[in-house]
């Protein structure tokens, strides 16, 4: 029989788990304190925030930078080493993804002041920083696009007819040339359900001519063939990155700055890049391109990181179906291809995020199915992305306001915002965060222990993947081997609804790094619950 290691620790000061009714099992190493808990950022876990639905800390049921940093402890507790904040410039829409102004901050999350001490205060917590950046297109509100909708020529000071310089800072064309243009056909795709994408000027209903916007009426996108355009989105980057303080931008819509123009989308996040590295050398960028990895790939040109949807999607189905097989082989694939255009590039994984159904409501609810997804995602490589309120099983399903609700941190906190009226995540539905802290075998104590694991082994971090076989192992076994330099952990997960037996020999791997359900590891075989995970090392 191999050596336990058990350490129990209070709920109080872990939230850590407990004896042997179920609770998780965990090395002295993975049970570090959040204070001398390893970073690996990038290569690091992130936790993405809608700042409107996060906490509020002024009680007018939105939530504002204030409630976020109020919040900081329990980010890091949890082992977040990254937060990334949707928009959170001044917009006209609840999402804030149709910009008026890039270089503010929407008055109802707070003032600028309020969102450099949210930074500041992050930073002391070796959180980082990184906020969305919406340049494929701006509001049709903005002044940039007011000005342009003025038409060609406009009249000077002195009465004088002259050429609009603001004109081509977005695409216009007559509705003759933009049928003839490579733009006009449009598909419906996993980032836009639009398929119309010329639009009249809602300015000046006498204009011949139609303005562009891949995403809507609301959102024309900008022109990035003229450099003037461009040189201002490159110097409200770095304002951003010196100024306000923040450590990197995750990029909307990236593959549709020139859309069906792959070759220029490229060019133009390797420059994108170069300019941001002037003002800050170690500037993270992670990219939105939401397509198959073949296309995918060569975005890493310029952008350290992008989001793997393809393994995003494996994950859930795997878990939904109780099938691990080929999520390894399927994920290597992948990376091989990300490698060949930059070696180190950072993956950024992810169940899902603020465009999909929440993991909850994907995977029906069930509890256990959505720690396994944790499992995964907290044990493959790559650089794992947490969707706010994930960690507590927040549910919802499309419409967008409704994977974006409220989150639920007590029954009577008043940081809970109230913007909108939830439908999926209720306290009838979901344990509150405080509830959850309580209880060791909640999904919330399950990704904290998952997240201290990670950042204590640098095998899980950084280590390459390699699949173990299991002779007569189900397909709902997934087991692999994570390595980094020579440092190896064993990683066995049960997918399905049965406890398995299976025929291996651990041989040197006698340390229990994790275990969620006391798993039974003899000389020559593992017996491992049904829905659990098991970590072993030498």
């Amino acid at each position: 029989m191999l050596k336990r290691i058990r350490n129990i620790f209070s709920v109080a000061l872990m939230s850590l788990l407990t004896v042997a009714c179920g609770g998780n099992q965990v090395s002295e190493q993975a049970a570090a304190t959040p204070e001398n808990l390893p970073s690996h950022w990038p290569k690091g876990i992130t936790y993405e925030i809608f700042v409107q639905s996060f906490a509020d800390s002024n009680g007018d049921g939105i939530g504002d930078f204030n409630g976020m940093t109020s919040k900081l402890d329990y980010l890091a507790d949890l082992g977040v080493e990254a937060i990334w904040l949707m928009p959170i410039m001044k917009s006209p829409s609840y999402h804030k993804y149709d910009v008026v102004d890039y270089k503010s901050v929407h008055p109802d999350y707070g003032t600028e002041e309020e969102f450099k001490k949210f930074v500041e205060e992050a930073h002391k917590r070796n959180i980082r920083v990184v906020i969305d950046f919406i340049i494929n297109h701006t509001s049709h509100e903005h002044w940039w696009f007011k000005e342009s909708a003025k038409g060609d020529f406009i009249t000077d000071e002195n009465g004088k007819k002259v050429k609009n310089p603001y004109r081509d800072y977005f695409d216009w064309m007559t509705e003759k040339e933009a049928k003839a243009s490579i733009h006009w056909a449009k598909e419906a795709q996993g980032d836009s359900d639009n398929i119309i994408q010329w639009y009249q000027n809602p300015y000046n209903k006498e204009d011949k001519e139609l303005f562009y916007g891949y995403f809507g009426d609301h959102m024309p996108d900008i022109n990035y063939d003229n450099a003037e355009v461009k040189e201002a989105v490159f110097e409200i980057g770095k304002w951003w990155l010196a100024e306000m303080g923040i450590d990197g931008f995750r990029l909307d819509a990236a593959k549709h700055i020139f859309d069906h123009e792959e070759e220029k989308n490229h060019a133009f996040w390797v420059e994108f890049y170069n300019e941001m590295k002037t003002v800050k050398p170690d500037v993270y960028l992670v990219g939105e391109v939401w397509a198959d990895s073949d296309i995918v790939a060569p975005y890493l040109q310029g952008l350290q990181s992008l989001f793997n949807f393809d393994s995003s999607y494996a994950i859930t189905d795997a878990c939904k179906d109780a099938d691990g097989t080929g999520l390894i082989d399927n994920y290597n694939a992948i990376s091989a291809k990300y490698q060949a255009v930059q070696p180190n590039y950072v993956d950024a994984t992810f169940i899902t995020n603020h465009d999909q159904n929440r993991a909850m409501s994907v995977l029906e609810n069930d509890m256990d199915k959505a720690k396994m997804a944790a499992s995964i995602l907290m044990t493959f490589p790559g650089s794992p992305y947490l969707y706010y309120g994930e960690e507590i099983g927040m549910r919802g399903l499309k419409p967008d306001e409704l994977i974006r609700e409220p989150f639920l941190w007590a029954k009577d906190a008043k940081e809970n915002t109230t913007w909108g009226k939830a439908e999926y995540t209720t306290f009838e539905t979901v344990a509150t965060a405080a509830a959850q802290q309580k209880d060791p075998n909640s999904i919330l104590n399950h990704y904290k222990n998952l997240m201290h694991v990670r950042r204590a082994e640098d095998a899980l971090n950084m280590g390459e993947m390699t699949t173990i076989q299991v002779e007569g192992a189900s397909k709902a076994i997934l087991a692999f081997e994570r390595d980094y330099q020579g440092e190896k952990v064993l990683v066995f997960h049960n997918l399905g609804d049965q406890t398995e037996s299976l025929n291996f020999k651990a041989g040197d791997f006698s340390k229990v790094v994790l275990d969620t359900k006391n798993n039974k590891v003899k000389d020559d075989s593992i017996e491992l619950a049904a829905y659990s995970t098991l970590i072993l090392k030498k």
